[in-house]
């Protein structure tokens, strides 16, 4: 594997980074990397994926359906 320097970090981008590492249980050489795989690496998704998501998402909401009754009173609550 290639090896590389970063250098100029700012202090702060440095803290952020220190803490992600920490939080994700990494080294902060890992951590860096996941972060460039995230953003050089991006990974496309279908919309059958999106769709898929969006109800397993909508199946956790415990909620009844909302009208447009409901809607425009919520909007309007507070307003006299």
């Amino acid at each position: 594997m290639t090896a590389i320097t970063v250098k100029n970090i700012p202090d702060n981008l440095y803290e952020h980074l220190k803490v992600a590492a920490s939080t994700h249980r990494r080294s902060i050489n890992s951590e860096l990397i996941v972060c460039l795989e995230k953003v050089l690496l991006p990974q496309k998704t279908t919309s059958q994926e999106h769709i898929a998501a969006a109800r397993a998402l909508r199946k956790q909401v415990k909620a009844s359906i909302l009208t447009e009754e409901d809607i425009n009173s919520a909007k309007n609550m507070g307003r006299q």
